[in-house]
């Protein structure tokens, strides 16, 4: 296996707006100094289950996991697959951390910055998993290229996903669904893109993307969505 071309766009610094919010409590500081340094994924080199765990263990990979609710239940889950967790703000960072502390996680690594970064550096077709759950909509047309679902990172996906693999994808926002479903049509073979579809949209009634999957857990954000009468919408997508 060898990793994503280095010269690929989709690894260009991607991240916008703020990367931290209201100061860190001081529990949360000494998780970040000390915990986060022997949790971060090194900043050079393959990120694999070899170089990680020190076995061929499934991977699984979440860009932006928020608080990190989903990224521990996960992992508690599945004690036996490795986890990778890719947070740019810090306070979400901090948080991921208590529940790693607190569940006594062994099987995640963290890196706080920018998800598309150490993607590239994941072998092509090393992941079983991908969760890209509630991410920032960005609803205005003009900042339409900053969204995740868009084509490059979509391919970058792709391509670190073994055959069978699962990318799942979760909002709330319409607008972020209807521009992501455009981009995952030219992706996908069920939504009609013809040749050299990568996935397939493991959908066969609406229910199937109107209620969450088992196994996957409501974060703070689809809760907060919940409170304020939002629809959630949940995807999945096998690799071909």
């Amino acid at each position: 296996m060898t990793a994503h071309r280095p010269g690929d766009p989709t690894t260009i610094n991607r991240l916008y707006g703020r990367s931290k919010g209201k100061k860190l409590r001081a529990g949360q500081q000494d998780l970040v100094d000390r915990l986060l340094p022997s949790l971060s994924v090194p900043d050079e080199g393959p990120v694999s289950a070899e170089a990680l765990f020190g076995d061929a263990r499934p991977l699984h990979f979440e860009i932006g996991f928020g608080g990190g609710e989903h990224l521990a239940f996960r992992a508690d889950l599945l004690p036996d697959h490795g986890f990778i967790g890719c947070e740019p703000f810090v306070n979400g960072v901090a948080q991921a951390l208590t529940h790693i502390r607190d569940a006594r996680l062994p099987n995640v690594h963290l890196h706080m910055g920018d998800a598309l970064d150490v993607l590239a550096r994941v072998p092509d077709g090393a992941l079983s998993f991908v969760y890209l759950l509630h991410p920032d909509p960005w609803p205005k047309a003009r900042h339409a290229k900053r969204r995740m679902m868009n084509d490059g990172p979509v391919d970058l996906i792709a391509a670190k996903l073994r055959p069978g693999g699962e990318f799942r994808f979760g909002t709330d926002h319409p607008i972020y669904l209807r521009h992501a479903l455009m981009v995952m049509r030219r992706h996908c073979s069920s939504l009609g893109s013809g040749n050299a579809a990568q996935f397939e949209w493991l959908c066969d009634k609406p229910a199937d993307f109107q209620h969450r999957p088992g196994g996957w857990p409501e974060t703070r954000y689809e809760a907060k969505a919940r409170e304020q009468g939002h629809e959630v919408w949940y995807f999945r997508f096998r690799r071909k």
